[in-house]
């Protein structure tokens, strides 16, 4: 089923002291109180020299007869529809992580030019499900990413708790999607992860940087089933019923390893020689 998002007024603004919308305090303006920012005030964000603008999706724009990706590879445009959870949460990462997006732009249109507007490659919905689901997952512990390989969902959320809050796993949180269905109190989530293993020194820029030259580079994103599935909300503070331990034995976003199935190695990222 299609998800809703609830109109502004209806939004608790409880879901923004929660992860992951916490972590978005940086665009508090745009996300409290009773109006929606205007595009103008999305594109006063913008670093000096960026190349794109958000544009309004009106039928003035969309007469141009470019693809979406298109619109943004050719003239810098982000069609983006006005006092829209969606787009407004796309505007967001947009400005957080633009070497991301503009990575998917170059692959979605590579793709555009292989097989045409009207279909859809295995890389493009890869491609898309990271845009709409997307997390980046840095691992600095090894069996952490064996407990994820085999779906040990209570060993890894719940025995290895502690790793979640020390820094040995973390995640950064790039699917607009996510954003949005996290207006929903108590909604179960669950992310399509790029896993990273890394070592102490590398820091997060470093890895989202790596992540956007491996995508632009063609070398991930080539097929779905490259993406791991994250159940995000037995992360600590994700999710209220997961301080309790039948949560992490029962919880209906743990789903179990389908026979057959198996990741690819996670990229690499590290300072050694």
């Amino acid at each position: 089923m299609r998800y809703v998002a609830p109109a502004r007024e209806a939004v608790d603004p409880v879901v923004f002291t929660h992860a992951p919308l916490n972590g978005w305090n940086d665009y508090a303006d745009w996300l409290h109180g009773p109006r929606w920012p205007s595009v103008d005030q999305l594109n006063a964000r913008w670093p000096a020299g960026a190349s794109e603008r958000f544009a309004i999706q009106a039928r003035e724009l969309l007469e141009d007869g470019l693809h979406y990706e298109e619109r943004i590879a050719t003239r810098g445009l982000i069609a983006t529809r006005e006092a829209n959870w969606h787009d407004l949460f796309n505007a967001m990462v947009w400005l957080r992580y633009p070497q991301l997006k503009r990575a998917l732009n170059r692959q979605q249109m590579a793709e555009i030019a292989q097989v045409g507007r009207r279909e859809r490659s295995r890389p493009q919905c890869a491609q898309t499900h990271f845009d709409e689901a997307g997390v980046i997952v840095v691992v600095k512990d090894p069996p952490l990413l064996a407990l994820w390989d085999r779906h040990d969902w209570y060993e890894l959320f719940w025995r290895r708790r502690a790793a979640w809050q020390d820094g040995s796993i973390a995640v950064e949180v790039f699917g607009h999607a996510l954003l949005e269905h996290a207006l929903t109190p108590g909604k179960l989530l669950v992310g399509k992860a790029l896993a990273v293993m890394v070592d102490e020194r590398v820091d997060r820029l470093d890895v989202i940087a790596h992540c956007a030259d491996a995508i632009a580079g063609g070398r991930c994103l080539r097929d779905p089933q490259e993406l791991r599935p994250l159940p995000l909300s037995g992360m600590p503070g994700w999710h209220a019923a997961g301080e309790e331990e039948t949560f992490h034995r029962h919880a209906a976003c743990y789903q179990p390893l389908r026979e057959g199935r198996r990741y690819p190695a996670p990229l690499a990222v590290s300072t050694l020689p």
